[in-house]
């Protein structure tokens, strides 16, 4: 399960409702170009149940105001969708709409397989004048956009309060540091038997944010390379993580890997106080867990302004699709549709539409709620994304991940390991340009 840059100006624009004009589209989704001619539509997304079932909802929703389009739903956790998407793409045998997360965006959309969405905001398929230009950019490369931003995320830590305060421990997120978190975590288990925080996975999404509040980026502007050059700041980080695993308060990858689902997830079944998790993370978390949650800021945060707007997930459109224009049709629905936004509620990140945004967010749950103020204030903290992950970036982070797991199992040490990941990581960047 993947828990897995927007500007603060440009999420401000969004929550403030402004937008850049009333939308002279339909709302149904349609822009005034109804048909009477048959489609079918494949739409393929990754998540579990409850994402599924909604989006089975918001299909439905589409079909009854677009009678004449027919959606066939495919489907599955982040490993299987992938795993099913590379043949399909090999024998151009794409869905219609595929949801994309960004190291494969570049990946794919780099192949020339992905469609250029530009157009479909040109002439008013998409429309995006409630929808900063700057909201939109994170799906853009090379001047083409090969991904539309479905919503905006933040990473957070996720806290289970009953555990925290059972514990006694004080747990100040404007101001915590590295240090600090380390030693709640180990108080945490020493207080409760029960983990402190679970395993801070993927590392590919959480050593980067380490990097950004040391100053330093994963990778270089151009993305020929790694964008750090201290390779102390990886011995530094997994470290950490070793000293977590000895004091029983971080779980070793094999339990960690056990878990399938929010509905196992450690904090879920109050077997740990703490999870790092995306922002829209947490609803899921919080109607599965026995006791009240909260998102907090994690460590160090501030120092150097290391949070940032990320888009949550993309819908894109594979250029082997022979029904663009309608595949564009439902992707302006999802986005700018009020009743669908009310079944969505967030879940893949806070909605890019200021008029969606305004209209659903008095709506909201207590729980919900907590997403969109969180994600608001993050906003006040939030700098630049990262650059666009290059072309190789996925091969990058399934080293990353083979070898946080050989370290994190004390196959190897994190020296070691940082030079086996420079070496192999610069090699496929520069092979890759």
């Amino acid at each position: 399960m993947r828990k897995f840059g927007l500007t603060f100006f440009c999420f401000i624009l969004i929550l403030s409702a402004t937008g850049c004009g009333s939308s002279s589209a339909d709302p149904s989704g349609s822009n005034g170009q109804n048909s009477n001619k048959k489609v079918t539509l494949r739409v393929s997304w990754w998540g579990e149940q409850q994402r599924h079932d909604y989006t089975m909802k918001v299909i439905e929703l589409y079909e009854k105001k677009h009678p004449n389009v027919t959606i066939e739903a495919e489907f599955g956790n982040w490993d299987d969708y992938w795993k099913k998407l590379a043949p399909m793409a090999a024998a151009s045998k794409l869905p219609d709409v595929i949801q994309m997360d960004t190291p494969y965006l570049f990946q794919y959309g780099e192949k020339d397989q992905l469609e250029d969405l530009t157009h479909f905001i040109n002439d008013g398929t998409i429309d995006i004048q409630s929808i900063d230009k700057n909201a939109i950019s994170g799906g853009m490369i090379h001047d083409k956009l090969y991904g539309f931003t479905l919503g905006s995320n933040v990473l957070s830590v996720i806290t289970n309060d009953k555990m925290i305060n059972e514990s006694g421990v004080v747990l100040d997120d404007e101001n915590w540091t590295w240090d600090e978190f380390e030693k709640i975590a180990v108080d945490i288990h020493k207080a409760t038997g029960k983990y402190g925080t679970n395993g801070m996975s993927p590392a590919d999404v959480f050593f980067p944010y380490y990097l950004r509040t040391k100053g330093e980026h994963f990778y270089n502007e151009d993305g020929t390379g790694l964008g750090y050059s201290d390779d102390q700041l990886f011995i530094d980080y997994f470290n950490r993580e070793l000293r977590l695993i000895d004091e029983a308060a971080f779980p070793t990858p094999d339990v960690q890997s056990q878990i399938k689902g929010n509905e196992a997830e450690f904090i879920g079944k109050g077997n740990a106080a703490m999870t790092w998790n995306w922002s829209n993370q947490y609803l899921g978390f919080a109607q599965s867990a026995n006791s009240t949650l909260s998102i907090k800021f994690p460590p160090e945060h501030a120092n150097e302004r290391a949070l940032f707007l990320r888009p949550s997930m993309f819908f894109s459109i594979p250029k082997s699709s022979k029904q663009k224009q309608e595949a564009a049709k439902f992707i302006n629905f999802f986005v700018n549709n009020v009743e669908a936004n009310k079944l969505i509620k967030g879940d893949r990140g806070v909605p890019v539409s200021s008029k969606v945004l305004k209209q659903i967010k008095p709506k909201l749950t207590e729980e919900e709620t907590k997403i969109f103020d969180y994600v608001e204030k993050a906003s006040n903290y939030a700098s630049k994304e990262d650059s666009p992950s290059p072309l190789g970036s996925a091969e990058v982070i399934m080293i990353l991940k083979d070898i946080s797991e050989q370290i994190l199992f004390k196959k190897i040490t994190p020296e070691v390991g940082s030079k086996m990941f420079r070496e192999k990581a610069e090699e496929i960047l520069q092979k890759n340009q």
